[in-house]
C-alpha cells in the first residue's frame, strides 16, 4: 500500500491490513476473504452484520474486529461530513438522499429522520426520530412539531429507509405523511417532502416518483 497506494488494493487486502495478523493455518488475507464471503463481497452488507455475530466466527474473537468496525464508522462519518455543508440550500430530493444515505445505507431496520429548514430552505437541524423493525417504523407527530417550533423552522422534510430495497410507500407511510402534513399546516409550517431511502434508489412524495441514486442534483430555482 505504501508503494502503490490504497486504491491499488482489493477489499480483502484492505481488510487484511486492518486485521494485521492471521491465525494458525490462515493468513490475514484469507481471513479478509472469508469475511467478505459472508456478505457475498458487499462491504455494505458486511458493515451491517452485528459485531456479536462476527466475533462468534472462528478466528475473529477478542479485539480482532474492532479496527474494521472503526473503519466502517469513520467511513460513514466521512461521507456524512462531506454531504452536510453548512448553509446548503435543499432544492431536490437527491440532496436529502445524499445527506441521509451515510446514516441509512445497509441497515436491516427502519429508521425515521427529519430535516428542519428555515425559509431559505437551509437545514437548521437533522435529527433521528425513531428506530423501528425490518418493515415498519413510527414517529411522534407531537415531537416533530415541538422540535420544529423550537428551531423556528418553516419547513420539514421527513425521511425513512426501506431495508427491502423497494422505495415505494406503503399504506401506513402514506397515512402518516398525510397526518404530519395536516399537523404542520396548523402551525403554518410546510411538510416539503417525505423521501424514502434505499441503498441505490429513493422515492419522493413531493414528486411521486422513484429515482436511482445516480439522479442529478437540481440547482436551486429549477424544477426537480
Amino acid at each position: 500500500m505504501l508503494s502503490r497506494g490504497a486504491g491499488s488494493l482489493s477489499n480483502a487486502e484492505l481488510i487484511a491490513i486492518l486485521l494485521r495478523t492471521g491465525t494458525k493455518g490462515e493468513s490475514a488475507l484469507e481471513m479478509g476473504q472469508r469475511l467478505l464471503s459472508l456478505s457475498k463481497g458487499s462491504l455494505s452488507e458486511l458493515s451491517s452484520i452485528p459485531l456479536g455475530r462476527l466475533r462468534s466466527i472462528n478466528g475473529f474473537g477478542g479485539m480482532k474486529l474492532l479496527p474494521l468496525m472503526a473503519a466502517f464508522e469513520l467511513g460513514r462519518r466521512f461521507v456524512g461530513e462531506r454531504n452536510r455543508q453548512a448553509g446548503e440550500c435543499i432544492c431536490s430530493p437527491k440532496q436529502v438522499y445524499d445527506m441521509l444515505i451515510p446514516e441509512l445505507k445497509g441497515l436491516k431496520r427502519e429508521e425515521c429522520w427529519a430535516l428542519f429548514l428555515n425559509r431559505a430552505n437551509v437545514v437548521l437541524e437533522m435529527r433521528k426520530l425513531s428506530i423501528g423493525g425490518l418493515c415498519a417504523t413510527v414517529f411522534d407527530i407531537k415531537e416533530i412539531m415541538s422540535i420544529a417550533l423550537e428551531k423556528k423552522a418553516s419547513g420539514i422534510i421527513l425521511s425513512h429507509n426501506h431495508p427491502s430495497g423497494n422505495p415505494r410507500p406503503g399504506i401506513e407511510d402514506t397515512k402518516q405523511t398525510a397526518a404530519l402534513k395536516q399537523a404542520a399546516l396548523s402551525f403554518d409550517i410546510s411538510l416539503m417532502d417525505h423521501v424514502i431511502v434505499c441503498d441505490d434508489c429513493f422515492y419522493s412524495f413531493a414528486d411521486e416518483r422513484v429515482y436511482s441514486s445516480a439522479a442529478l442534483t437540481v440547482p436551486c430555482g429549477d424544477e426537480p
